[in-house]
């Protein structure tokens, strides 16, 4: 009987942190060469939602640089403990892992919090309105470099997801144009929650279509070249029909989710 608890209790030890993200990295290569393309040019945000501290300061030791958080107050306490722990590596004078990190918003962003987090992020995933475009605009109105965003837009069709119409897309993009603060880089989406991650497929590929339709009308230039799609259950599929940017949580961090 003590052997085969043992037994049981050893089948739910979950492989180590570095093994789980390397794993990551080496399907998201596989998916790329599929796809007749190169692993170097997706970037993997690693979702710190459901991740411990130490797991994150783990995977900033490997040499990780992009991060993501869905909820505001979660993105302001996160980058600030990591902030601690890069101030105390560099007075330490420990050059094996990085200086700094880059930030992602993939949430959804409440138009009163955007001040918020202008300052700490790379790029903000999640810009589905004129009204949030503007509010970006007016907070980083002071900075020396706009902020860039992506315009997320929903085509799954589901009504419990947040995303502009694929039909009025361009049109963000025509009010946007005059905003000197803000930079649309590209387009994200979101798939549904499905058991077979090919079920996710036609949301992406509806996603790229609109991208490179975008890029071909001339309302653009080269910089809106960001396509994020993916997830941890659909990632791969996502890599397939396009994504430069997945988003991954719950695969390198072991826990169950919603959204990464």
């Amino acid at each position: 009987m003590t052997t085969a608890r043992g037994e049981q209790s050893a089948s739910k030890t979950q492989p180590p942190l570095r093994e789980r993200y390397e794993s990551v990295l080496q399907r998201i290569e596989e998916a790329a060469r599929s796809s007749g393309r190169s692993s170097t040019n997706i970037v993997l945000v690693a979702v710190t939602k459901y991740a411990s501290m130490d797991e994150v300061r783990e995977l900033i030791r490997m040499g990780h640089l992009d991060f993501g958080e869905s909820r505001v107050q979660h993105l302001i306490q996160r980058a600030a403990q990591v902030e601690e722990f890069l101030q105390r590596k560099t007075l330490a004078n420990e050059p094996s892992y990085p200086d700094e990190v880059r930030w992602h918003m993939i949430g959804h962003l409440q138009r009163n919090k955007v001040r918020r987090v202008v300052d700490l992020v790379r790029l903000i995933h999640s810009t589905d309105s004129l009204r949030l475009a503007e509010e970006v605009q007016a907070a980083a109105d002071k900075r020396d470099e706009p902020t860039e965003v992506l315009i997320q837009v929903n085509t799954s069709g589901e009504r419990s997801k947040y995303g502009i119409a694929p039909a009025a897309t361009r049109h963000l993009l025509d009010q946007m144009d005059t905003m000197l603060s803000v930079r649309p880089r590209g387009l994200m989406c979101m798939a549904p929650l499905v058991e077979d991650p090919n079920d996710a497929r036609p949301t992406f590929d509806r996603c790229r279509e609109l991208f490179e339709d975008i890029r071909s009308s001339g309302i653009v230039d080269e910089r809106f070249n960001i396509l994020s799609m993916g997830m941890s259950n659909d990632f791969e599929v996502a890599i397939e029909c396009g994504a430069n940017i997945v988003r991954v949580g719950s695969a390198i961090f072991q826990r169950d989710e919603e959204v990464d």
